[in-house]
């Protein structure tokens, strides 16, 4: 390795937070560059030129090359390592949760987590206070679905800790944040929490 990724990030993301602690688990070194998303920090010419054009972070930058998209960056630290599956279907049932994650998860949690946390309800535009039930009963729906799928077993496939825990994690695990959720209603989900942070080499989202 000739040099250290760096992650271009905003620490108190789930997204970038997954990239972290894949990276810790690993004992994967990377360095860190932070941006205020708040401030508009990913919104500058410098930034859209040189990072990322769509505007966003989590970026692992690799040398000169610029990967963007959270379970990706993720992929590319565990490429070959033990957190990615050698069957062929366990494999694409890791990834079929690392898209469900992206598309009906983290949508919803993490989305309410933002507004809930960052903006404030009393900041909600119209549109955004009209989608809470919604996003409320889907995310919901998420959690329940973990739920019932870890009743059975440790981990969300296979036998052992792969991305797809990691990448549902970091979102999962801060899901109170928005006030809209109870882990409590959820048992089998918090095990799983606790099995995630009982690994060597884990990290919480602060450190």
């Amino acid at each position: 390795m000739s040099e250290r990724p760096i992650l271009h990030e905003y620490a108190a993301s789930g997204n970038c937070y997954k990239i972290r602690l894949t990276a810790a688990l690993l004992a994967y070194p990377i360095e860190r560059r932070e941006y205020d998303i708040i401030a508009g920090e990913t919104r500058t010419p410098a930034f859209l030129a040189e990072v990322n054009p769509n505007g966003r972070i989590p970026v692992l930058q690799i040398g000169d090359k610029f990967l963007p998209e959270s379970n990706a960056a993720c992929f590319w630290l565990a490429d070959g390592t033990h957190l990615v599956p050698h069957d062929r279907f366990a494999r694409a049932d890791m990834l079929h949760w690392m898209f469900w994650e992206q598309y009906n998860h983290e949508p919803n949690v993490a989305t309410l987590r933002f507004w809930m946390k960052w903006i404030g309800e009393a900041n909600l535009s119209d549109v955004q206070r009209a989608l809470l039930p919604g996003k409320r009963e889907a995310g919901a729906a998420a959690l329940a679905l973990m739920d019932g799928h870890l009743a059975a077993r440790d981990w969300l496939v296979g036998a052992g800790l792969t991305l797809a825990d990691i990448v549902l994690y970091a979102y999962t695990h801060v899901a109170e944040d928005s006030g809209f959720f109870a882990l409590a209603d959820y048992p089998a989900v918090q095990a799983w929490i606790a099995r995630i942070e009982g690994e060597p080499g884990f990290v919480a989202m602060g450190d």
